[in-house]
């Protein structure tokens, strides 16, 4: 017979799923899993960390199963999809390694440390997405871009925020850039798009289903996909032309990370400079220009 502790159980099939414990799901009801979903669970047990840090395709290949099987198991043990398993997972860290760092940081100042530790850390993420980037991908994106007639930045929640940045950047210099919020707009668009388009979809994941299904439509549309993300295997990877690969690893809990924007404007920065420098005249005569239209605004 047994004995289940104090917690949120629940009968899940033949599986019974504590809803506040992944890991323990997963130790608890392996003899219940079939063959391909314990070879998943082999790994996971004993790459917890490294798990939080993978796309669907990764450990899929790690546990030398398909990707569907490890949607499946997602599902088996209680989640949504990949996401939310890796979600689950998190929470089920034990909670010792984190009070121990803790104690830890407090044995130091905490400022400086605060401030030593996020500054180590961009310079990390900075010099691992330089290494990480391909020249030829850069040429060819850029090759890409002046060829393009129109230019469009997508992204999903923070990775919005660097599609506009980009836009932001990039309108000081030419006029056929631009980026949209939404993304019922945004598959709209790409719907509308044709071989002389140009689209960059960035994602940290490259598993948001919006961008996904915008790269979908726009590779149908026979426009032109820019990926910018941090894995070279994912759902986003295969509707793109060319991939810009940035550092920085984030997990589940860290969504909105500095470190992440770090590394996807370090990207759009080195895009932008070599456009310039590509294209110094038209680009110094229209950033003189874009200048002269807000000097006005400014006291």
């Amino acid at each position: 017979m047994l004995f289940f502790p104090p917690g949120n159980w629940k009968k899940k099939g033949m599986l019974i799923l504590n809803t506040t414990n992944l890991l323990q799901d997963i130790q608890l009801n392996y003899n219940q899993f079939t063959k391909t979903e314990k070879k998943i669970a082999d790994f996971v047990i004993g790459n917890v960390n490294r798990v939080l840090f993978m796309s669907i395709t990764d450990l899929a290949e790690a546990s030398g199963v398909a990707d569907a099987s490890v949607y499946r198991f997602c599902r088996s043990v209680g989640a949504k999809g990949y996401q939310d398993f890796k979600m689950k997972l998190s929470f089920s860290a034990s909670a010792d390694e984190a009070d121990a760092a803790e104690s830890e940081n407090f044995k130091v100042d905490s400022l400086e440390y605060t401030l030593d530790k996020i500054l180590q850390h961009h310079i990390s993420v900075l010099k691992e997405t330089r290494m990480l980037i391909r020249q030829e991908a850069v040429r060819k994106t850029l090759q890409m871009m002046e060829e393009a007639k129109n230019i469009y930045f997508f992204g999903i929640g923070d990775s919005l925020l660097t599609a506009k940045e980009a836009r932001n950047k990039f309108l000081r210099i030419c006029n056929k850039v631009n980026s949209i919020d939404d993304p019922h707009m945004q598959a709209m668009t790409a719907s509308m798009a044709g071989p002389e388009d140009l689209i960059f979809i960035i994602s940290y994941s490259g598993a948001t289903k919006d961008n996904v299904y915008v790269a979908e439509i726009a590779k149908r549309a026979g426009a032109k996909v820019i990926g910018i993300t941090h894995f070279i295997k994912s759902p986003l990877t295969g509707y793109t032309d060319v991939l810009l690969v940035c550092g920085s690893n984030e997990g589940p809990l860290d969504g909105g990370a500095m470190g992440t924007k770090l590394s996807q404007l370090y990207v759009i920065d080195v895009l932008f400079h070599e456009y310039y420098s590509r294209n110094r005249q038209v680009s110094v005569e229209n950033n003189k220009r874009t200048s002269r239209a807000v000097v006005d605004k400014l006291y």
